[in-house]
């Protein structure tokens, strides 16, 4: 080991005053920095003058006065909407909306169905533009969410025919993903049964 040609240093042997010293100036730049703040951030865009401007929240569409592709029966059932969530689904900067919808009905568990809502060309009316899952296939949809452009569900089904409506015994998670032409279905785990 080579020696060094500078003697020791008097500082390289820590005492109490050196630690004293060292916390009081680390306690200074603490509170110095807590006095000290940025102004807070704000989503504006400037304008042709220079100056900012809020920028506009896009709304997702909503379920009112949509029409959806499932039968009631006689007519006098209405259709419900269970549960939505809203999320940008294809990328574009504007929301879309999921929404769980049944027949209102007075006796049993209507089936579900999953649509996907967009705005029409108009910029203000919603339309339905995806069936995620059809009335037909006799589920009861829970735990409806949108994350990352993924619609994520929880699917309550039957193992068979035999099973009663009122009580599902086969529960499978699955999300829905837009590939840029159509919603890819896949399995995040394992079919479960309830």
């Amino acid at each position: 080991m080579q020696q060094s040609a500078v003697p020791e240093l008097a500082h390289t042997h820590a005492r109490p005053i050196h630690w004293l010293a060292t916390a009081t100036a680390l306690a200074g730049v603490v509170a110095l920095s807590s006095l000290v703040q940025p102004g807070s951030a704000t989503a504006a865009q400037p304008t042709a003058t220079g100056s900012t401007a809020p920028a506009p929240a896009a709304t997702p569409p909503g379920t009112a006065g949509v029409t959806f592709p499932l039968s009631c029966g006689t007519g006098t059932e209405k259709t419900v909407v269970a549960r939505k969530a809203t999320g940008d689904l294809d990328g574009d900067g504007r929301p879309e909306t999921a929404a769980v919808v049944h027949c209102d009905s007075a006796m049993g568990t209507p089936p579900d169905g999953v649509y996907v809502l967009t705005r029409a060309a108009d910029g203000h009316t919603p339309r339905v533009v995806a069936t995620l899952v059809a009335p037909k296939e006799r589920l009861t949809v829970t735990d409806l969410a949108i994350h990352a452009g993924t619609v994520t569900a929880t699917l309550l089904g039957y193992s068979s025919d035999a099973v009663p409506s009122c009580c599902p015994d086969v529960k499978t998670p699955a999300a829905w993903h837009w590939n840029g032409k159509a919603f890819l279905r896949t399995t995040p785990a394992g079919v479960h049964s309830v």
